[in-house]
């Protein structure tokens, strides 16, 4: 164990998973309060209250940068509040100034004390991995990142919130009107949430950088959000994708010769977009397939209904495929449909054409049936002309379920024959 510990790679990894499952904990309820672009302006704006914590302080230690950074957050988010509230200025543009200030002036600062401080403007804004994993203190025999144990520190903090307050920051993250109404502070789950974040963004700096800092707080939530609708496994798919996207982002890394911090922000951009083309609910793939789906159901429906109106108008000789087809627009998504019908029992194909199974004629029935108690209803209870009713009724007739069709059933007037003279099945 001391072994491999030692290997500078394994350290390295280390350091960034603890980094940034801690933002990727925090970002969540930041991106779901639909403030992610808070998480980019406090991993700037912190640098002046690390900055002054030195120069107060004289220490680069955990202690000093942690409260520098936390006060810079809070002073971030408070003015921005306090512009905001002019009622001149809104959110976001409050937020750019303020941010962009706060950073300024700690760049200008870091400038002016350049030879008493030891800060390394690269690292500000790419991080150092490296030379974090490198840096170590001794615990019990073992040298392991001074980075490592305020990661640590800092993500304990941030799971214990988020354990503690669980329900508070869920509740003002969702509806922060219900939160107050329930007598839960939402803003100060705001500002709790602010510090975490900043407390998260000082303990990335040396890793990842201040600027890539907010894909960590970011990138995973948003993944997620493309899997799960649900809070708790969102927070779990956010973890994972955060240990993920660490892992591929420093093979790659290593195997390319890439910024360790860069490349994770890139693994992290990549998992997006996988998830935004391949997600089971919200993926672009899923939502073509689900279309493709509803479309083949459709043209069955309509195959079905078409069978149905034929046998009742009397016209025994089943109809030929092509035919068939051919009468419900023609095309791939319609002979789909047709192989569907008779995969499906509700059909059956002979030498003269398509036959309606006695299921298929159960299902085409209520098909029409729906189709005419919606024109019925377009024209009793809506006053719509009969020949302004037979499209609607055609779009609706799929989506009708029997509950709702045995509701229209029921307020029509007594009578079971359509605005047309057409006996409802």
């Amino acid at each position: 164990m001391t072994e491999l510990l030692a290997n500078i790679d394994v350290r390295a990894v280390l350091v960034a998973l603890v980094t940034n499952i801690a933002c990727a904990l925090a970002g969540v309820f930041l991106v779901l309060r639909r403030h992610s672009l808070m998480g980019d302006a406090l991993s700037h704006a912190v640098l002046p209250g690390l900055v002054l914590a030195f120069l107060f302080t004289g220490s680069l230690g955990a202690g000093p940068m942690l409260l520098g950074a936390a006060a810079a957050g809070l002073a971030t988010a408070l003015l921005t509040q306090l512009v905001a509230s002019s009622g001149r200025v809104s959110n976001d543009a409050a937020l750019g100034v303020v941010f962009t200030a706060l950073f300024a002036l700690g760049v200008l600062l870091v400038k002016r004390f350049l030879g008493k401080i030891h800060f390394d403007i690269a690292c500000v804004y790419e991080g150092s991995l490296l030379n974090a994993a490198l840096d170590t203190v001794s615990f019990g025999g073992v040298e392991l990142p001074r980075t490592l144990w305020q990661g640590l520190l800092v993500l304990a903090i941030v799971a214990g919130c988020l354990t503690l307050f669980w329900k508070e920051l869920g509740i003002s993250a969702f509806d922060p009107v219900l939160a107050t109404t329930m007598g839960l502070s939402a803003n100060k789950m705001h500002y709790l949430l602010m510090l975490l974040v900043s407390l998260t963004a000082v303990v990335s700096f040396q890793a990842v950088g201040s600027i890539l800092v907010v894909a960590m707080l970011v990138a995973p939530t948003a993944t997620a959000h493309l899997l799960t609708d649900r809070l708790m496994p969102l927070v779990v798919w956010a973890t994972l994708l955060a240990i993920t996207a660490t892992l591929v982002g420093y093979a790659a890394a290593v195997r390319f010769d890439f910024s360790p911090a860069g490349a994770m922000a890139v693994a992290s951009g990549a998992l997006f977009a996988l998830a935004a083309l391949l997600g089971p609910r919200h993926g672009l793939v899923s939502r073509v397939v689900g279309n493709l789906r509803v479309g083949r159901r459709i043209r069955r429906d309509d195959l079905l209904s078409s069978a149905y109106r034929r046998e009742e108008s009397g016209v025994a000789a089943p109809i030929a495929a092509s035919a068939a087809v051919a009468e419900i627009g023609g095309g791939l998504l319609a002979w789909w449909a047709y192989v569907d019908l008779l995969r499906k029992g509700l059909a059956t194909r002979s030498a003269t054409g398509l036959t309606l199974t006695e299921l298929g004629r159960t299902e085409g029935a209520q098909l029409v049936r729906a189709h005419r108690l919606w024109e019925s209803y377009l024209v009793e209870q809506m006053g719509i002309a009969e020949d302004h009713v037979h499209a609607a009724a055609h779009e609706v007739e799929h989506f009708l379920d029997a509950e709702l069709r045995e509701r229209l059933a029921a307020e029509r007037p007594a009578g079971e024959k359509d605005p047309h003279g057409r006996v409802i099945p």
